[in-house]
């Protein structure tokens, strides 16, 4: 069984199954459980393995195991794209426990853009968002290993560890002379699905009486359509009348939750993305499913350099088949399509097998959601904690009848 993931940021290493491994003997037959291609040829990866048997000086540092998914890593990372990735069973474990919204570590989704490791989104509540750290931050070094001497997956797990424990990030933000440390204490991350509140339109203020509710979409874990369903009644029973919804730092999830939350704000079968295959196999169009009980409150969406994947979806469906006017900053651009197989050993593989497409049929990896109305946040916003895109979005919420 697989699923469709449009996460970001998580990748790490490779197991068995591909080098001519797998065979047993039958009574007269020989069975293949994992058949090599017929047309390659693998004598030179068994040259090298018999090789380094043979002559390699530390005999006690030659694990078969390791060797085999280090082979098949090195394969993998040979297609040069950071989102096809093998996780052995405790890595496997731990992007599980990522996308479930709980896991240790620091809290923030990290990818590599044009070579350079950065933030994706640091998480709401998390280290990494109390420590000051930002969408766009450039990972310069970790602990006291540089992040251009690494891949993804070794910074992943570099980054992560048990609560209690201190990591060591040097950060480059633009507009910065130079580079700055953050030391952060890493703890247990349990990322919240979403929040809430009302918002008077008179005074812009938090208002219980406010016609106008603000739903802040963290990441498209496995809980959040429960828990999206359990407020939505609340703020069905609210005064709001209107709505602006913030996918600022949203980093992504798994694309059937997209579709489950677009379902309350799109009418039944309204696409909300397309999945294309580079040509391999026919498109496969995912429509609206749900009650559409938001469809008809005016709304806005809040976008910033930290929203992708599933909340790039969710912002373009709501955007071509509403005409919602998106606010804030350029997103982040991650719209290929992974599939998570499961191995026999309990790793997992995800694979890039196609791409994102909005309803319009534009592609958004690498390109991203330009915003309607683009408004940036200078450094002295966030130090005097101001948030001129959401008073943005205010104002313009106002105005829609």
């Amino acid at each position: 069984m697989n699923k469709k993931i449009v996460v970001t940021g998580i990748i790490i290493i490779l197991g068995l199954g591909l080098f001519g491994g797998g065979f047993f003997v039958g009574q007269k037959s020989i069975v293949c459980e994992t058949c090599p291609p017929s047309d390659v040829n693998f004598s030179l990866f068994w040259e090298a393995w018999n090789l380094l048997k043979e002559k390699y000086g530390k005999q006690e540092d030659l694990k078969t195991q390791d060797m085999i998914y280090g082979a098949i890593s090195g394969m993998v990372d040979s297609l040069k794209d950071p989102h096809t990735v093998f996780m052995p069973p405790e890595d496997s474990k731990k992007f599980l426990e990522d996308v479930g919204g709980r896991f240790e570590g620091v809290g923030m989704e990290i990818g590599v853009r044009k070579g350079q490791l950065q933030i994706i989104a640091p998480l709401e509540g998390t280290p990494a968002k109390k420590a000051g750290l930002r969408s766009g931050d450039k990972i310069i070094k970790i602990n006291e290993t540089m992040s251009a001497d690494v891949s993804l997956d070794k910074a992943v797990s570099i980054i992560r560890g048990p609560k209690g424990s201190e990591v060591v990030l040097i950060i480059m933000r633009d507009g910065w002379d130079e580079a700055k440390e953050f030391k952060i204490k890493r703890d247990i991350i349990e990322v919240p699905s979403l929040r809430w509140k009302l918002i008077s339109s008179a005074t812009g203020k938090e208002d219980e009486n406010g016609d106008i509710v603000y739903i802040s979409l963290y990441q498209f874990s496995e809980k959040i359509d429960s828990d999206f369903t359990k407020e939505a009644f609340k703020i069905l029973n609210s005064p709001a009348e209107k709505i602006i919804l913030d996918l600022r730092n949203n980093p992504g999830g798994y694309l059937q939750r997209a579709q489950d939350i677009a379902g309350w704000f799109l009418k039944e079968g309204q696409i909300v993305t397309t999945e294309d295959f580079y040509g391999k196999k026919p498109q496969i169009i995912y429509k609206a499913k749900g009650n559409s009980e938001f469809e008809n409150y005016p709304m806005v969406i809040l976008i910033n350099q930290g929203s992708a994947s599933a909340a790039e979806i969710l912002a373009a469906a709501l955007r071509d088949n509403r005409g919602v006017k998106i606010i804030g900053e350029k997103s982040f651009g991650k719209g290929s399509v992974q599939e998570l197989e499961g191995m026999n050993d309990g790793s997992n593989l995800k694979i890039t097998v196609g791409g994102w497409l909005t309803p319009n049929g534009v592609q958004i990896n690498e390109l991203g959601l330009e915003p309607d109305i683009k408004v940036e946040m200078t450094e002295n916003d966030y130090q005097e904690e101001k948030d001129p895109q959401l008073e943005k979005a205010i104002e313009i919420i106002k105005e829609i009848r």
